[in-house]
């Protein structure tokens, strides 16, 4: 390929382009050069290029395709000095003739900057007290918190607020700054023990609870005092309830020794509605840092100031004073109508606050390499305009060039610093996207396809840009209903390209529930896309997993099972590589993982990244996910495959982008009705806030611009109420239904009962019985014409088939059970594969790449094989069928629930130990998942009941449950009045466990298994009668608000709405995900590995401690807790183990291509999380862990 190169760089910029553009290519001016080029010599030059770029780095590069076109590639740099076509205008000028950033959409960008400014002033003062400034200089004293700076700091505030209304303490601070103020005098009015400054512990003596509550900081503050103590308080961490460390607590307060409290942020055994009433009121010095009984004398250094507060010192008065002074000038009433009611202006002036704390606290010291320097040990230049000198208390400390522990800035330095960052931060904000990289015009998501199957895609993306106005100014719904294999993922990306404005590009954040979906997801787009790293970040959060999925595509490579990639991509170039000298993103951080979360325009992620906006309690974690969702759109993968439990955590991510700005994008398949509504109403009362702030028409009532698509039909309405969506969605859901019926059915499915004799077998027999019987219903499956394939060189029948059990601890004694009955036939080969999570982390890795290898089942027409079923050319395949003589080969994968989701996997066949409606209709979607054509007999035989429902010992236990929706009976209290509310869980324990009369849906339509029953329920529901109705009464009790006239209540561990219904502003706090935690699994789990031994010919179990340091780990032998199964336990008459690992030779491998030690590399891969069990696991390389029984 042939390039042009166009330089327009300035000042040294310039020298370092024409370097490294001299080494690539031939000069043809001053600042052009050309040269036949390689797509691999492009990328290098590329990074060079972005590497080595300043703020003046500006380079063009167009693909000379011909001789009358040409083609921008991309713009390395700043693109402004560029047209969109990449050609240099002929005059500039630095004058601002359009001056379009003179306005902006922030209505109370003044009030937020105002705001953040005073209580970065007041966020340390706490600071000043005894007991900080000792442990401060005395870094070893290992003592229990009792009352942080930042409670102290609010106390303080309080004491200066005294019983004056925002009126008057304004006043008092405005004037701060006068002459003829005095300077002792006006500290007083906030170290004043007698009269105003409240010690908790000292103050408090004989005080009453009520009484101690009465003096509750947000109890006796005016308004907007409370919000700048609301800031101060609240800048390192959200306030949260504390929880007493009792003996009957779960094992997290192990970890709390014999202190009276449990830690920071622990999980309350119980929460009741009644709690959140008055929350914020609620708040006193235990919801920062659950305190212990300390001694009279330690007690007191924490209200202690030997050295007063920096609140004496002009230069902070000067400041203070003059915030004051604007919070006077601000229209009359604007406090009152944002505090507490709206949760923009609070955390988005926190944003501010602990972003410029987090910046200005990194500011050290000064360490050249010449140890004889004179700037040795001093300040970096960047303090200097803050310096206080004299002052005698300091705030933090870092080290300096020998390495050694000293105090870095002093209190009054650091207050006035951060105060200035948390301004230039506030004024920035709405320059920031603007500032950031994005991908506009890019020709691959505008491209039009003219797959068949694909072509909905086009129509969507024509209705989406039809709207791109409107969604602009009143933010965007929309729901991708389209069913599996249809190309959703690309389709959803094409839609979001097609709402962003082309001026700006695209910007969008794709999340999703699972590691192993994402990193496909991001391949994905790499792939299909043409996208780099500069255009695209994956962030998946485990290390081990994203370096394994490189690792087994490495291999791929090296084997050429990879597909062969074209010379260049088609896609566009990024607009903008961001401006580095943008003041926000100069403070933002070094760390690389940090800035591609934010930077990415296409960012790839788990959702684990995106929930510290609103789960994280500490205050830092909180800033780049907020960041990404205020400058980019989102997209959630699947959200109906997340837990029950972690509902409220999804719900109070969808408010914050609706808060935001952000526009949201549902996708899956099988979206309950319930679910998108409840999503809608969270998404719409957070955009109504951002409306108020940031729309050019804040007054005007809310219509929320929504779209919903699939591959039948595209719709669009102006939804102004919940009704307007609820009405607007169930006709698209019945349009949907209609066509569903007409489609063609490719998984027929039927129920087939258990032996009743199974109820009084003892759990060994049962499970062995149970192994016998879904080994023979595989066998019928595969027998059929239409289940299996014919290896075209052997004449050997074949077929894939998946056999899913719902909980692993069976799941171990049926595989061992199958091993040792054998094949079900004569003639009949079975090759097992065991799939489960409690694998080391390499072998499930290992597993998963063969079966996405084998499992790959779409046929490339134009290969040389093209009508032949892709998984029988697989050489691993061939070479089984060779080896073993048998004609009818079974390749049966006994898989946990990790076989529902996130793998594109094809099975011929599925046998089914049902858990709910969702999980049935997510695994039917692997049974012939990449072949068209419909089926007239059954492929899938769902068993009429579960193990679980003929092991359990209590008839009130759940059956359908973990996973499932199924709760345990509950019984309304005795003495319960008709007119007193129930618990909604009463409606949750099925009548019957059997599928022939929870599941009458299965016979209506004749064994066909699609989406129906998931997205349009009854109109009256049956929740303890009918399965699917279950599912339904279950998601409604948790994303929809209750009406006034119900007679039960959803319990607040259930109820997802609180956190945007709830009056209170429980936002204000910690305390929903404190009790609502995003993945929380109450089973107390071990993290172990298996390292090798001296000789590295064994692997010894381990188990997985936190050390010293913060990323230190402890490795503890436990091998006596493991119990091997034999390798004659795995072996068995005409069945063998279908991807048998060699773990050791694994490692040994994965070691000598990262060139490290062996030991390293199974500390990073030979891991895995179990169930702790007092008694230990059983382990097999082909079988995994489980625990003893």
């Amino acid at each position: 390929m042939n390039i042009l190169l166009i330089c327009e760089c300035d000042k040294r910029a310039l020298t370092e382009t024409r370097r490294i553009l001299d080494q690539f290519a031939e000069r043809r001016g001053e600042r052009t050069w050309q040269t036949p080029i390689t797509k691999e010599g492009l990328d290098t030059l590329r990074r060079l290029l972005r590497k080595t770029a300043r703020k003046n780095t500006a380079v063009a590069c167009h693909w000379i395709r011909g001789l009358d076109h040409s083609e921008l590639l991309w713009v390395v740099g700043d693109a402004r000095r560029f047209n969109a076509q990449g050609a240099v205008p002929t005059h500039t000028t630095q004058r601002n003739v359009l001056r379009a950033q003179d306005e902006n959409d922030w209505h109370h960008l003044p009030a937020i900057s105002v705001l953040t400014a005073l209580a970065a002033l007041l966020h340390d003062l706490g600071k000043a007290t005894q007991a900080f400034q000792d442990r401060l200089h005395n870094p070893a004293a290992r003592e229990r918190n009792h009352y942080r700076h930042e409670w102290v700091s609010v106390r303080l505030f309080q004491a200066f607020v005294g019983t004056d209304d925002d009126a008057g303490w304004l006043q008092r601070l405005a004037t701060a700054s006068d002459a003829d103020v005095d300077a002792a005098a006006f500290e007083a009015l906030w170290l004043d023990k007698s009269t105003r400054l409240f010690c908790d512990g000292l103050s408090d003596a004989g005080f009453s609870d009520k009484q101690k509550a009465e003096r509750n900081p947000f109890k006796v503050l005016p308004p907007l005092a409370q919000a700048v103590a609301w800031l101060v308080l609240t800048h390192h961490r959200l306030p949260c309830k504390p929880v007493k460390n009792e003996a009957t607590a779960s094992d997290e307060a192990q970890e709390d020794g014999g202190f009276a409290w449990r830690r920071f942020g622990a999980k309350p055994k119980f929460l009741n509605r009644i709690h959140l009433d008055g929350l914020l009121e609620q708040v006193n010095a235990d919801w920062n840092e659950p305190r212990e009984s300390p001694s009279p004398t330690n007690l007191s250094a924490y209200w202690a100031f030997p050295h007063g507060l920096p609140v004496g010192n002009p230069a902070w008065r000067k400041q203070a004073a003059r915030f004051a002074r604007k919070l006077q000038a601000l229209p009359p009433g604007t406090f009152g109508a944002l505090w507490p009611a709206d949760p923009f202006v609070a955390h988005v002036a926190r944003l501010c606050l602990m972003l410029a704390d987090h910046h200005y606290s990194s500011l050290g010291l000064q360490k050249p390499e010449q140890t004889s320097s004179p700037l040795r040990d001093q300040p970096v230049p960047e303090r200097t305009a803050y310096l206080q000198p004299h002052a005698k208390l300091h705030a933090n400390t870092t080290s300096n060039a020998a390495g050694k522990k000293v105090c870095n800035q002093t209190l009054d330095e650091h207050l006035l610093g951060v105060q200035a960052h948390a301004s230039v931060i506030a004024r920035a904000l709405p320059s920031l996207v603007r500032s950031l990289p994005a991908l506009p015009h890019h020709k691959s998501l505008m491209k039009r396809t003219s797959n068949v199957r694909f072509q909905w895609q086009n129509k969507a993306t024509d209705l989406a840009a039809s709207v791109r106005q409107r969604a602009a100014q009143q933010g965007a719904f929309i729901v991708n209903m389209a069913s599996t294999g249809c190309g959703k993922t690309l389709g959803n990306a094409r839609i979001m390209n097609a709402l962003a404005d082309p001026k700006l590009g695209l910007r969008c954040a794709f999340a999703m529930g699972l590691r192993t979906l994402t990193l496909q997801t991001g391949r994905s787009f790499q792939n299909d896309l043409g996208l780099d790293d500069s255009q695209l970040a994956i962030k998946v959060g485990g290390a081990a997993s994203r370096d394994l999925f490189a690792y087994y595509e490495a291999q791929a490579e090296a084997t050429g099972s990879a597909s062969s990639q074209a010379l260049l991509d088609e896609g566009g170039q990024v607009l903008f590589e961001g401006d580095d000298q943008h003041p926000l993103l100069m403070r933002l951080t070094s760390d690389m993982q940090t800035r591609s979360l934010l930077a990415a325009p296409l960012l790839v992620c788990t959702i684990d990244h995106l929930t510290p906006a609103t789960e994280s309690l500490r205050g830092g974690r909180q800033i780049a996910p907020m960041l990404r969702l205020m400058t980019g759109d989102l997209v959630l993968d699947e959200p109906d495959d997340f837990d029950m439990a972690d509902l409220p955590a999804l719900t109070r991510l969808v408010h914050w982008a609706g808060l935001l700005g952000s526009r949201v994008l549902l996708s899956s398949a099988t979206l309950p009705p319930a679910l998108v509504e409840g999503l809608y109403r969270a998404y719409r009362d957070g955009r109504t806030h951002y409306q108020r702030h940031r729309s050019e028409r804040p007054d005007e009532p809310l219509k929320l611009c929504c779209l919903w698509v699939d591959e039948f039909a595209q719709t669009h309405a102006d939804c102004a109420s919940a009704n307007d969506f609820r009405t607007a969605h169930a006709e698209f859901v019945r349009r949907r239904c209609a066509a569903l019926a007409k489609a063609e059915v490719r998984r027929r499915a039927e129920l087939v009962p258990l032996p009743s004799d199974w109820q009084g077998l003892d759990k060994a027999t049962r499970r062995e019985s149970f192994a016998y019987f879904v080994l023979q219903h595989a066998w019928r499956l595969h027998q059929d014409t239409q289940n299996h394939s014919i290896a075209p060189a052997t004449g050997k029948h074949v077929s894939f088939g998946l056999i899913r059990m719902a909980n692993i601890d069976p799941l171990f004694d049926v595989a061992l059970a199958m091993f040792h009955l054998g094949a079900p036939a004569a003639n009949v080969r079975i090759h097992l594969c065991v799939y489960h999570s409690q694998f080391p982390l390499l072998t499930r890795s290992g597993i998963e790449h063969e079966l996405d290898s084998v499992l790959h089942r779409r046929i490339d027409k134009s290969a040389a094989n093209g009508d032949k079923d892709p998984a029988l050319q697989r050489p691993a395949v061939r070479a089984l069928l060779a080896l073993y003589p048998e004609q009818h080969h079974l390749f049966v994968v006994l898989g946990s629930p990790v076989t529902e989701v996130g793998r594109d996997h094809d099975y011929d066949w599925a046998v089914v130990e049902p858990s709910s409606m969702r999980s049935l209709i997510q695994l039917a979607g692997r049974v012939r998942r990449h072949r068209a054509g419909a089926v007239e007999r059954t492929n899938m035989a769902v068993l009429d009941s579960n193990l679980r429902s003929l092991e359990q010992k209590n008839t009130e236990d759940a059956v359908y449950c973990k996973p499932g929706f199924e709760m345990k009976r509950v019984q309304s209290p005795k003495g319960l009045q008709p007119t007193d509310l129930r618990d909604s869980a009463t409606h949750f324990h099925l009548q019957s466990h059997s599928l022939a009369e929870l599941l009458p849906e299965l016979t209506a339509q004749g064994g066909a298994i699609d989406a129906q029953a998931r997205i349009a329920p009854r109109d009256k529901l049956q929740p303890k009668a009918l399965w699917v109705d279950l599912e339904h009464a279950r998601m409604s009790d948790t994303m929809l608000p209750r009406e006034a006239s119900s007679r039960f209540f959803t319990p607040v561990a259930r109820d997802a709405t609180l956190h945007w219904s709830a009056p209170g502003s429980v936002w204000l706090t910690g305390l929903l995900p404190q009790y609502q935690r995003f993945r929380y699994d109450p089973q107390p789990r071990v993290d172990v590995a298996l390292l090798p031994d001296e000789d590295a010919e064994a692997l010894i179990l381990h188990r997985v401690d936190d050390g010293a340091g913060p990323r230190e780990k402890l490795f503890v032998p436990i091998q006596s807790l493991v119990t091997p199964v034999p390798d004659s336990e795995v072996r068995g008459e005409r069945i063998t183990a279908w991807m048998q690992l060699d773990l050791i030779q694994a490692l040994q491998q994965w070691a000598e291509h990262h060139d490290q030690p062996l030991r390293r590399s199974a500390e990073k891969v030979a891991t895995a999380s179990l169930p702790d069990q007092q008694e230990g696991w059983r382990w097999h390389p082909v079988l995994g862990f489980t625990g003893k029984n």
